[in-house]
């Protein structure tokens, strides 16, 4: 038995396993090596391992065949190469290709192919995300507009510049939008975390720079939103305005 470097730090510590006996489901086994530390691969903890000759892996298992063969090959060498020549010797040994061979290159295509389906799907979320925001924003600055009409019909009987009044309403927008950006950073790093509870292996890791991105954004979703109802709240006329109210 060849054990992984996390199980043989488990089962022996420090002490050398070398010749040591390890009883795994009814069988005795002698510890010839120990692996070097490889640690993770796609959440699969490559040191908790331990192998074993394969028929006694089948008898272990009650297996009549083995389901998979792992193979590593020297750096530098072509995965193409080594893909062909275990193809012809499989095919040799059971007169026909009754076996498929995936190299690591398909594997990491794979799952760079997975990556960018989900990554047009979170942009594809986030942007509904962003134009319902943008709505909601619109909305919520047109009702304040109508609310406040006798509060702007004074501030410019009173000599307040359209721009000021302007500003005014595009300052509650991106402050609004600024808030909510925050609270959906907060909502999103706790649910990170609790992901990463659940499942340790996945890693979590929030760079600053998407932080600082994704707060801008929702600043100029704001902005952008606050605009049409900052400029009609700055063309009311003042007699209008008060009279209204």
């Amino acid at each position: 038995m060849v054990l992984g470097a996390r199980l043989k730090e488990e089962l022996f510590g420090t002490a050398n396993p070398l010749g040591a006996k390890v009883h795994v489901g009814g069988m005795q086994f002698r510890v010839i090596g120990v692996l070097e530390a490889k640690g993770q691969f796609l959440g699969i903890d490559l040191d908790d391992a331990a192998y074993i000759p394969t028929a006694r892996a089948l008898e272990l298992y009650n297996r009549d065949g083995i389901m998979k063969i792992d193979l590593s090959y020297e750096e530098g060498v072509r995965a193409a190469g080594v893909s062909a020549l275990v193809r012809s010797t499989l095919t040799a040994r059971h007169g026909r290709e009754d076996f498929t061979i995936t190299t690591q290159e398909d594997m990491l295509r794979t799952l760079s192919n997975i990556l960018d389906v989900l990554t047009m799907a979170v942009g594809a979320l986030g942007s509904i995300s962003l134009l319902v925001g943008g709505v909601g924003i619109v909305t919520i600055m047109t009702i304040a507009v109508n609310e406040r009409t006798g509060e702007i019909g004074l501030l410019v009987a009173l000599g307040a510049p359209r721009q000021t009044i302007l500003g005014l309403f595009l300052g509650e927008a991106v402050a609004l939008s600024a808030l909510g950006g925050l609270m959906g950073l907060l909502l999103g790093f706790g649910l990170a975390q609790l992901i990463h509870l659940l499942v340790p292996a996945l890693p979590v890791h929030t760079p600053l720079s998407f932080v600082a991105l994704a707060e801008l954004i929702a600043v100029a979703i704001g902005l952008l939103a606050g605009v049409l109802p900052a400029r009609r709240a700055a063309r009311l006329n003042a007699v209008d305005a008060l009279r209204a109210e």
